[in-house]
């Protein structure tokens, strides 16, 4: 008798005796069954309900098939699992688990799945703050940014003594004609300039910007915005701002000392600055090339520019001695940071090495927004549709960084990066099995992350009441 061959079946190498073959044939089974943890951190904090709401859907009711909830929540959850790309929803509108986590079974027509498709989600994604005739979804840009600092406060059982906002920009390469592409001499690349604001892992602003700009511009009016709606719910709380030496603008540290925000930023360095620690550098020098390690003082002193800055302030000057491969070299390598606080505070050496070094770990939320995350997947045509997108990503974070948060605790996942949570704990393979009573999903036995998924589901479901 011939072998009977199909086409869809795959063969492998044998093993003891036996064939292995593999076909796309299993049935209703998903790859993301861990995406009930998401549903149920999207219940505790209510974030794509709250999203959903700033945008105003102007088109018919009873000609809907998918609401702009089930979209929001699709999108962010998508971004979540790591599909960066609307075309991926073409597969994805037929999964069970998101159906489950939309709540949406099954579509009201016959010639619908139930969940939205590439070309829906896309006319999402082009929303505009207006409705037109044919986009019928708008968005309001105001109420998103609202949402992102009303879910860090929303965090906090009580209000903190004092909180540390950092800011920073970040390039957003652009390999298209998208509006808004200019080339960066930095960057070497054509990109955007995103600017981020964030409390810790919390992300409490990502706008986006033309990167023809200076890396402060704008950031009086985000910072003030965030500033006035944190003080509206917690009136006493200290704030201190730090950034790196991009942000030590006069309109910015006035705006500080105006409104009882401390500051702390880096500061380029010059020859006049250089000049201030010339003891504190012979004296690092003389102790690193007689060590043969480095070595490092600090001076701290007030000083001013001679033309841009309308008054004088605090700056500390570190300086540090790098001895080279071989005695009698090295380099000097100071570094220096102005800040409002005072220094009968705090020491030049804790408030540099503590404080300001610190700033650091933002780099790493950035890293986890756009590599992670793929907020920098800018790749629409206008600047309006790419901050959507953007603000789609952010939301992905916020909603990751909840489950970390409220979930992941007291787990081994509590420091871990998104991409590392959706691997372990969100890729789980399952059967599902609908019935008329139930919806089961029978995830797969050899997990080597139960314990963790237990956990955390035992904490959302606790949130969540």
């Amino acid at each position: 008798m011939p072998t009977e061959c199909n086409a869809t079946l795959f063969e492998f190498a044998p093993v003891e005796g036996r064939r292995v073959v593999a076909a796309f044939d299993g049935g209703t089974i998903t790859s993301d069954a861990g995406a009930l943890l998401l549903g149920e951190t999207d219940r505790a904090i209510r974030l794509t309900d709250r999203f959903a709401t700033c945008f105003i859907d102007a088109r018919m009711p009873e000609l809907v098939e998918h609401t702009v909830g089930t979209m929001v929540l699709q999108r962010v959850v998508g971004i979540a699992l790591g599909y960066e790309d609307l075309n991926d929803h073409d597969q994805l509108r037929h999964d069970p688990v998101l159906a489950v986590l939309v709540g949406k079974l099954a579509a009201k027509r016959s010639d619908c799945a139930p969940l939205a498709g590439k070309s829906t989600l896309n006319r999402l994604e082009l929303s505009r703050p207006e409705a037109t005739r044919y986009h019928k979804v708008s968005h309001d840009a105001a109420a998103i940014e609202t949402l992102f600092v009303d879910v860090f406060l929303e965090a906090h059982r009580r209000p903190p003594a004092q909180i540390i906002l950092d800011l920073d920009a970040t390039d957003d390469p652009l390999h298209g004609n998208q509006e808004g592409r200019f080339f960066h001499g930095y960057y070497d690349c054509y990109c955007y300039l995103p600017l981020y604001v964030f409390c810790g892992r919390h992300l409490l602003a990502a706008k986006l910007r033309r990167s023809n700009i200076d890396a402060a511009a704008g950031s009086v009016d985000e910072i003030g915005r965030i500033v006035r709606h944190i003080r509206a719910r917690w009136p006493r709380v200290r704030i201190l701002l730090r950034g790196d030496s991009g942000f030590a603008r006069e309109a910015l540290m006035a705006w500080c000392e105006a409104n009882r925000v401390d500051f702390l930023f880096g500061l380029a360095r010059n020859e006049r600055l250089e000049a201030e620690i010339k003891t504190e550098m012979a004296i690092a020098r003389a102790e690193g090339e007689a060590t043969g390690k480095p070595a490092r003082r600090f001076g701290d002193f007030t000083w001013s520019t001679l033309d841009s800055w309308s008054r004088v302030r605090r700056v500390i000057g570190k300086a540090e001695w790098l001895p080279g491969s071989s005695p009698g070299t090295g380099a000097a390598n100071p570094r220096f940071v102005v800040t409002s606080l005072p220094p009968k505070e705090i020491a030049a050496r804790h408030l540099y090495e503590a404080i300001y070094c610190a700033r650091g770990e933002m780099e790493n939320r950035i890293k986890e927004c756009q590599l992670d995350l793929f907020a920098d997947r800018t790749s629409a045509a206008t600047m309006r549709a790419n901050q959507l997108r953007l603000w789609f990503a952010s939301a992905a974070y916020v909603l990751m960084c909840a489950l970390r948060r409220i979930g992941l605790a007291h787990t081994q996942f509590a420091a871990a990066t998104c991409g590392t949570i959706r691997l372990r704990l969100l890729k789980i393979g399952a059967l599902v099995r609908i019935s008329v009573r139930r919806v089961s999903i029978a995830m797969a036995s050899a997990c080597p992350s139960q314990h963790e998924f237990a956990l955390a589901h035992a904490m959302l479901r606790r949130a969540a009441t």
